[in-house]
Order: structure tokens, then C-alpha cells, then sequence
């Protein structure tokens, strides 16, 4: 019998189908166009991750840290992948980037694993400081709002917006803004749902269908499709490179772990970290064989679990179901690939603005002066000065660390652990070291007031 109980649960689970397809839908095609794929090597990459994305959920779920968090393509992982096909040029190129990637996920997934057994997240968990978890989250909201805004008002190959498609997308926008603050009960609870059912339909009306995805995905088992991996076809630098992000990207499941805390009211235990990483490792060991980017805890489900207030596992293991389903049935995919890329970005924009809420909350009750102030403002405006620059702009820089220097995260949040762990902050008082007011003139007055901290 179909009970209200029940009611919710269907489509509580069918708003977390339409996040995991809006999070992971644009990821297989833009990898595939940056590695020169045929539509249908890139219709079987969509199918396996569609796939792998919704079996890494339920593993998770179930056996690693065994909560309603979704397990996905990296975005740290990501943007390495693109990175590195931005600077491959030359015959070939493409194909020793896209093997050397392949075998360094495999090996930095097989690292990850071992890092898992070894309790590796006990010193990350003493490196990652309120403060770090903060430039965190506030550089990776800064870099998925970029690339959401850019989605949603049209961007196009030109640089151009398109005004037809903004203003919907925009309107899209705060419509779920404004149901998930002034929106009561379901309404509140469904706003990312509603939000993509009607910018969707809306969108079909006033500019048409897109296109769907080429099935029947007769490409779906296909293995190596970046490169086939030989020896001689190996960069020793981009190997490197892959195993490092491995490791660094377990900051992911730091950071998603953590901040899940207060939001679902528990406390991860030691077991629950290594059970996370394990299957983390797996996942993004699978993933270079399978062509795939790797995977991690997504840190913007949080943002999203704020906005619903839907923290219950049942809807999240169905939703993770069902898109396991979407990836083994070629006329089910077909259809949700129809899905407006605008609308999409749309509406996980005002879901990912929610992080900047989870950067506030690990700020409460630290204060900050005119000295401490760089504990914060150095990691986060530098990241975002690195995130500005174009990808070219790193390609003098030895292999090695082009792609970890050119990813503005990456950079910040490994300079906040720096300057958490070795400058001791606590020692700068407020009160005692907050700089002395002159006592002068009216003309010294007022620069005072001016250039004094608050």
C-alpha cells in the first residue's frame, strides 16, 4: 500500500536520482570531448558512470562509512583530468596523458587502500583544524558556483551568454531559492525536485529538447579508452601526479565526513573513516581501467541534505538504485539525458550555495584580528587568484606540478594546513596584540579609523 510514509520515500529518492544525474552527467561528457572520444566511447562512459556512481553509493552506504552521503566523481580529480589534456599537445599526446592516467589511478586507488589500513586519517583528522575545513569548503563552493553560473546562463564555445536561457535558468534559481528558505513542509523538502521538474519542462517549451545521449550504449564495457597502456607509452611525471591526487583527495572524504557531523546529529567513528577510504580506494582504482574519473565523498552533499532536510538512508539507497538502473537501461538513459544542462546548474547552484553556510559554522567563536586574520585570508585569496588564471598559464612548469599548482583548492587548502600546523596561532591574543589607537590630531584620527581592523 502506498502510505504518505511511503509517498515521501519515492520521491525523496527521485530527488536524489536528479542530484546524482546533475552532478555526474557532465563530467563523462567533457572528458570525453577533451580526450577526442566518438559519441558512442562517450555514450559507454556516461553508462559506467551512471553505473559505478550509484554502486559506489550503495557500497558506501553499506559497508564504508554507511551514510547518506554521495560517492562521486571528483571534482580535485576532475580538474587534474582536464588540466592535463589542456597541455597535451603533439602527435599522440592525448593517448600518454590518457594511459599514464589510467594506470596512476589504478595505483593511486591501490595507495589509497593501503593508506586506509595504515589509519591515515588519524593525522589528517589533526591537519584538517576548523580553520582548514573552512577554506575548504569556501574554495570548493567558489569553484563549483563557477562552473554552475557558467552553465546556467548559456555560455557558449564564444564566450557569450544567452539571454533566453539565462533569464529562465535565473528564474529557476530563485524559485528553489525561495522554497527551500520560505517554503514550508514538502514544499521546502522537495525544492531541488520541483526546481528541475519545472525548469525542465518549462525549458522544453520556450527552446526545445536537447538532444539526447547516443544510445544503446554498445560501448558500455569498453576498458582503457584513453589509451592502451604500454610501457613505452607511460609518463613517469603524470603517474606521480595521479598517485599524489589520490592521496590528496582523501581530504574529500576528511572534509565530507566531518562537516556531516553536525548536519546528521552523529560522530564517525575510527572504523567509519577507514571503511570510507577503503572503498573510496576501490572505487577510484576501477576507475582508471574503466576510464573514469575518480572517486570521493561529495562534500556538497551536505549543502544539499541542508537544503531538503532529508537525512533518512532509505531514500538515498533507492535513489542510488534506481541510477544504477538508468545506466543498464539505454531508453531510460536516453530520456534523463534530455535533462537541460542549464536547469541542471540551475538548480545546484542555490544546493551548493549551502557550503558557504558549512564554512561559516567552522568559523563559530574564533576571532580574528589584524595578525590571525592571515590564517584565513591567505589560503582563500590565493585560491581564488590560482582559480582565475588560465590553465596555459602553468604550462612552463615541470609536469610534476603543473597539475597540482594550477588547481587554486588544491593549493589554498594545503597552505591553510600549513599555516595551521606550524604558526601558533594561539598565542596572538586578541586583546593583547590588536594594534594601539594613535593619539593625535584629527587628520591622525581619521586615518586610524580608516585602516584600523574590525
Amino acid at each position: 500500500m502506498f502510505t504518505p510514509a511511503r509517498f515521501v520515500t519515492f520521491f525523496a529518492a527521485l530527488q536524489w536520482l536528479g542530484f546524482m544525474f546533475a552532478n555526474t552527467v557532465v563530467i563523462p561528457l567533457s572528458v570525453g570531448h577533451a580526450f577526442q572520444l566518438t559519441p558512442e566511447q562517450i555514450s559507454g562512459a556516461m553508462a559506467r558512470s551512471f553505473i559505478l556512481t550509484g554502486a559506489a553509493c550503495l557500497v558506501q552506504a553499506a559497508f564504508g562509512h554507511r551514510l547518506p552521503l554521495m560517492e562521486g566523481q571528483s571534482g580535485l580529480w576532475w580538474g587534474v583530468v582536464l588540466t592535463l589534456c589542456s597541455l597535451a599537445h603533439g602527435p599522440g599526446a592525448l593517448k600518454t596523458v590518457g594511459s599514464s592516467l589510467e594506470i596512476g589511478m589504478l595505483l593511486g586507488g591501490v595507495a589509497l587502500a593501503v593508506c586506509a589500513v595504515l589509519g591515515l586519517h588519524r593525522l589528517l583528522n589533526r591537519w584538517f583544524t576548523p580553520v582548514t575545513m573552512a577554506v575548504l569548503l569556501i574554495l570548493l563552493g567558489s569553484q563549483l558556483v563557477d562552473i554552475f553560473f557558467k552553465g546556467m546562463v548559456g555560455v557558449t564555445e564564444s564566450g557569450k551568454i544567452q539571454p533566453g536561457v539565462a533569464s529562465w535558468a535565473l528564474l529557476v534559481s530563485l524559485l528553489v531559492a525561495v522554497l527551500t528558505i520560505a517554503g514550508k513542509g514538502l514544499l521546502s523538502n522537495f525544492s531541488i525536485l520541483i526546481g528541475l521538474s519545472i525548469g525542465w519542462v518549462g525549458y522544453v517549451i520556450f527552446f526545445g529538447s536537447p538532444a539526447a545521449a547516443t544510445p544503446p550504449f554498445r560501448h558500455m564495457a569498453d576498458w582503457f579508452v584513453w589509451g592502451d597502456p604500454s610501457w613505452n607509452s607511460l609518463d613517469v611525471g603524470i603517474l606521480l601526479t595521479a598517485i599524489v591526487t589520490a592521496l590528496i583527495n582523501t581530504t574529500n572524504t576528511i572534509a565530507t565526513l566531518r562537516a556531516a557531523e553536525p548536519t546528521l546529529a552523529i560522530t564517525v567513528t575510527d572504523a567509519g573513516y577507514r571503511r570510507s577510504l577503503l572503498v573510496s580506494g576501490l572505487f577510484t582504482a576501477l576507475s582508471g581501467p574503466l576510464a573514469q574519473v575518480a572517486y570521493a565523498p561529495y562534500t556538497s552533499t551536505i549543502g544539499f541534505l541542508r537544503t531538503t532536510r532529508l537525512v533518512t538512508k532509505a531514500p538515498f539507497l533507492l535513489g542510488a538504485a534506481l541510477f544504477v538502473v538508468m545506466g543498464l537501461l539505454p531508453p531510460v538513459a536516453g530520456f534523463f539525458s534530455r535533462l537541460p544542462v542549464p536547469i541542471g546548474d540551475a538548480v545546484l547552484m542555490v544546493a551548493y550555495l549551502q557550503l558557504f553556510g558549512s564554512a561559516l559554522q567552522n568559523l563559530e567563536g574564533i576571532t580574528f584580528h589584524f595578525k590571525s586574520i592571515y590564517r584565513i585570508a591567505a589560503p582563500v585569496l590565493l585560491g581564488l587568484a590560482i582559480q582565475a588564471l588560465p590553465a596555459a598559464a602553468f604550462s612552463s612548469l615541470p609536469q610534476v606540478l603543473r597539475a597540482v599548482l594550477s588547481n587554486g583548492m588544491l593549493v589554498g587548502v594545503l597552505m591553510a594546513v600549513i599555516l595551521e600546523n606550524v604558526i601558533p596561532w594561539h598565542r596572538f591574543a586578541s586583546g593583547s596584540q590588536a594594534p594601539q589607537r594613535v593619539q593625535a590630531g584629527p587628520q591622525s584620527a581619521g586615518m586610524d579609523q580608516s585602516t584600523r581592523c574590525r
